[in-house]
């Protein structure tokens, strides 16, 4: 990890300060986890849980609330499916046209 990676880490803990633990641990996983070109997370939700050692019924409630707070968005669905992203503005970073994944 670069330090300029160390340092997006540390200022996205520091957004999100005033956030529970377990959304905070959202967040911090759709940070660091590998993307695809959108910056969409590709892991289905129950992986994700076991990956933090979270119940699944708690990381989708808690992941609802970080998608009501702003800070993930939904890339796309495929079946019932849903993909997220970090939004890029809550990461500083100025997007014209969203993205999305390439098929």
């Amino acid at each position: 990890m670069s330090s300029d990676d160390k340092q997006k880490n540390l200022e996205l803990l520091e957004k999100t300060a005033g956030m529970t633990a377990n959304q905070r641990l959202v967040v911090m996983l759709y940070a660091l986890h590998p993307t695809d070109r959108s910056g969409a997370v590709l892991e289905t939700a129950a992986n994700l849980a076991k990956l933090v050692g979270m119940a699944a019924p708690v990381f989708s409630r808690t992941r609802k609330q970080v998608i009501e707070a702003g800070w993930l968005e939904e890339t796309e669905r495929i079946g019932h499916i849903r993909y997220y992203r970090l939004d890029p503005k809550r990461m500083g970073e100025n997007v014209v046209v969203p993205l999305r994944r390439a098929t």
